[in-house]
């Protein structure tokens, strides 16, 4: 059956959400919407879930979140297969992109146990009366909304950790990606038969809002900045914690130094992969004036070799969510009519659903197609005097996700990296810091707040938990209404003075 509708634009019909492909139209499949009645009872059914689930302990969930890593490694094919017909990705990119979420898999389960067991931390020489424990608890049930542009990798960037440190998920996968999320959590339901410890819920924005408000110990969103508000509202109603990764407009510092071969094919690799749909794409690229005509010939000689259509040589695929096509062509049109030289693409390039590359040259700071997210294959490759002014300008927006510095000097280059406001920035590379799972991922401003991966993304989904014992008798009884107050008061003073009173 072939929807009538726009291509890729999903609709409910009789209760039901249907999912188009963004390429074809054809028809992908039809999944309940979930009432908020249905979602409050899926909530219920995790709380008993993850009860169990925690009780696996380190070693119980981790053979079990191996196997689940096993069955994506074995059918990765077939996985890429339905990401390609909801999403209209490259099968290649859809690889790539699992690839990387086994990773995670496997990371946070082999990992959970040294981050989050039980330790003995050292007590205060003040009270050597007592012994002191730090553990983390999981949080019991966590929410993920999760987005289409990768559906695979970033849900499971949340799912895999929250279910390593111990609770139970419910996700609801975006409304243009359900036969992707569906197929991740029957895969799960296959290793793990006895409880319901991931489930599903279907639906749209108010599945969403539902599912903030159904008792969640914790909802990690992850989608555009105007959403994460929405999410952030909805759950302040019960001061449920939120993690909200949202948008950027990320920036590519060139310096003069810098191998621009290499810088080149990283700015169109971050700005075009995904057909530009990635949150930490490189949107906007500051090139040192001596060395910037031959970035942008370098630049636009590789784009275009890109292939855009659904083909299956095709390199670039089509715009997922069909209203994003609109925003990309008014920041085009802007750009153009602020003055900016067209070097590659254009208006001409946004054929629906798809759009060329397209490369703008000193596009006024002031634009749309410099200040607001873009999300297409759209680069924008201003000119600067030097590093400073590049770092300036890219640190001018409100957004704060990622970036990338390509620079020949290594300690002038991790200096800018640590100077560029972005929760990330690769060094002689793009995107990098998203495939290394020992390191958090997250950003700050309009991009969100919260970390997913790494050490941090463990205790993200988790409730730190201190303990206290005593072990010996009070030397100094300070904390009892027993105590000689003025002994006590002279004592402590003459203890303190000579512990902290030297500089």
């Amino acid at each position: 059956m072939t929807a009538t509708r726009t291509p890729g634009q999903p609709f409910v019909d009789d209760g039901r959400l249907v999912s188009t492909n963004p390429a074809t139209g054809d028809e992908v499949g039809r999944f309940p919407v979930a009432t908020a009645a249905e979602v409050e009872a899926a909530v219920s059914r995790a709380r008993e879930a993850g009860a169990w689930w925690s009780g696996l302990g380190f070693a119980g969930r981790r053979a079990r979140l191996h196997e689940f890593r096993a069955v994506l490694a074995r059918r990765m094919p077939e996985l890429a297969a339905v990401m390609r017909r909801e999403g209209g990705k490259p099968e290649v990119d859809a690889i790539v992109e699992i690839a990387g979420a086994i990773d995670h898999v496997h990371w946070a389960s082999n990992n959970a146990r040294r981050v989050l067991r039980s330790r003995r931390v050292r007590p205060s020489p003040l009270q050597l009366e007592f012994s002191a424990r730090l553990e983390y608890q999981p949080l019991g049930v966590i929410g993920v909304i999760g987005p289409w542009n990768y559906p695979v990798f970033t849900p499971l960037g949340s799912i895999a950790y929250a279910l390593a440190a111990g609770n139970a998920v419910v996700y609801k996968p975006s409304e243009y990606t359900p036969a992707v999320g569906q197929w991740l959590v029957e895969r799960f339901a296959e290793v793990v038969p006895e409880q319901p410890v991931l489930q599903i819920v279907y639906g749209r924005g108010e599945t969403g809002a539902a599912l903030c408000r159904a008792g969640v110990d914790k909802v990690a969103f992850t989608g555009s900045t105007a959403t994460g508000k929405l999410v952030m509202a909805a759950c302040a109603e019960t001061l449920t914690p939120v993690l909200v990764e949202c948008g950027g407009k990320d920036a590519m510092i060139v310096d003069a130094d810098a191998d621009l071969s290499a810088a080149a094919d990283a700015a169109l690799w971050g700005g075009v992969y995904n057909a530009g749909q990635t949150c930490i794409g490189i949107e906007r690229v500051y090139v040192v004036e001596s060395v910037a005509d031959e970035f942008v010939g370098k630049l636009v000689s590789a784009a275009k070799g890109l292939k855009v259509g659904f083909a299956d040589d095709s390199t670039v695929g089509p715009i997922t969510m069909p209203s994003q096509v609109e925003v990309i062509r008014r920041h085009i049109a802007d750009a153009v009519d602020s003055g900016a030289t067209v070097a590659l693409g254009g208006i001409e390039a946004v054929r629906p659903p798809y759009v060329d590359p397209t490369i703008l040259v000193d596009v006024p700071e002031s634009s749309s197609a410099v200040r607001e997210e873009t999300f297409g294959p759209v680069l924008v490759v201003n000119r600067v005097e030097d590093a400073e002014e590049a770092l300036q300008r890219a640190n001018a927006v409100s957004y704060g996700l990622g970036g990338a510095v390509f620079c020949g000097s290594p300690d002038r280059a991790l200096d800018l990296a640590r100077r560029m406001r972005s929760g990330m920035t690769a060094v002689n590379s793009a995107l990098s810091f998203a495939g290394q799972p020992s390191v958090p991922f997250g950003g700050v401003g309009d991009s969100g707040f919260g970390r997913i991966h790494g050490d941090d993304g463990l205790r993200e989904f988790t409730r730190p938990k201190s303990i206290t014992s005593r072990r010996m008798r009070s030397l100094l009884p300070a904390t009892t209404f027993r105590r000689d107050p003025a002994a006590t008061a002279k004592r402590l003073t003459k203890i303190i003075r000579l512990v902290h009173g030297r500089g």
